[in-house]
């Protein structure tokens, strides 16, 4: 018989809205996530301790475990630390490196992760990767998409404003991810998923197009939203591809470059994403995009997050590197110093530096 239909890896649960942290223990006793109420909860040293008083009263059956910071190290102890537990299931409670941490421990001891992200910095809240940094720099490692998601936008509305705009250029850099997927599938014949491909453009796409602001319950529900389809495009394709293409390139070369200067993750790669758009071509699109992102406050030139033209184009030139075998509109072009300089010259020119 033909396969008709394919089983898409996702939660079971997924809570976006205000107030949702208040029914966090309803959705841990659910019988597919814990049934005895013994769950294992990452929480930072900081922030997460008002998280704990807040919540333990309704999850008495819970061990704590505060998580030093965002490296594999980290992941290891803590993984070490729960493995003897005997729990049902893991929870990661804050934000981008405590849910990576809390994501690498559960699939290293075999058990399920919620989790509950108190900010919106990234798409990595839901997707089938943990980012961690290592000896070597930053390293991405394969575990399961989470059982459940919750997000509280009450939650999301008190952290700094900056992590919802690192959001925002993460979500808007699909766009620009999918048109460099589907470029390597006409040049190269790389497969491309449409279903990914879809739910990764179509989550970029509808934040482009809210007119809301980082201070409004219906745009954080789409940014949200949005941030979790993509992490969900990412384990119908098997990886990074539906929203990583020279953006994120730009983003690790940054990165690596200027470790000591670089600018949050989602900044980067929105500013990387608007720039090859216009190096693809699409100008008017490159145009609108650097228009949203600011509005939203994100920076859509080098020099707003502390950086020359002449930086920028070691940047560009150095972003093919950081993932080999990836091909973008930057290996598509292959251009030489000079034409990266003159490409960012007329790009800016066409974006009102």
């Amino acid at each position: 018989m033909p396969v008709l239909t394919r089983l898409i890896p996702s939660p079971v649960v997924v809570d976006i809205r205000p107030g949702a942290l208040d029914d966090l223990a309803g959705v841990l006793a659910d019988q597919r996530i814990s049934a005895s109420g013994k769950l294992a909860i990452a929480i930072s040293g900081g922030s997460g301790a008002a998280l704990r008083e807040r919540l333990a009263p309704a999850l008495p059956g819970a061990s704590w475990y505060e998580v030093g910071g965002g490296t594999l190290d980290d992941a290891i102890k803590l993984a070490d630390a729960m493995k003897s537990g005997h729990y049902d299931a893991v929870v990661g409670l804050g934000g981008g490196k405590i849910i990576d941490c809390a994501k690498f421990a559960a699939a290293r001891i075999g058990l399920p992760l919620v989790a509950v992200a108190t900010n919106l910095s990234h798409d990595g809240l839901c997707s089938p990767v943990a980012t961690l940094d290592n000896d070597a720099g930053r390293g991405s490692y394969g575990v399961p998409n989470p059982i459940a998601v919750v997000i509280d936008l009450d939650i999301i509305r008190e952290a700094p404003v900056r992590f919802v705009r690192s959001g925002i250029g993460d979500a808007l850099s699909n766009i620009s991810a999918v048109a460099d997927w589907e470029l390597s599938h006409r040049e190269t014949g790389e497969g491309i998923d449409g279903l990914a491909a879809a739910m990764a453009r179509q989550a970029g796409e509808a934040v482009l197009r809210h007119p809301g602001g980082v201070g409004d319950d219906d745009f954080l529900q789409v940014l949200a939203e949005g941030l979790v389809l993509t992490g969900i495009s990412m384990s119908v394709a098997g990886d990074s591809r539906p929203a990583s293409g020279a953006c994120h390139e730009i983003n690790h070369a940054f990165d690596l470059l200027f470790p000591k200067r670089a600018a949050s993750h989602g900044e980067q790669c929105g500013l990387g994403a608007a720039f090859a758009m216009h190096l693809r071509g699409a100008h008017e699109d490159a145009g609108f995009m650097a228009e949203v992102l600011r509005r939203h406050g994100l920076p859509v030139l080098p020099s707003e997050i502390g950086f020359t033209a002449e930086e920028f184009a070691q940047v560009v030139e150095f972003a093919p590197k950081t993932r080999p075998g990836r091909y973008t509109i930057l290996e598509h072009l292959d251009l030489s110093t000079d034409q990266i300089r003159d490409a960012f010259a007329d790009y800016a020119k066409a974006i009102g530096s």
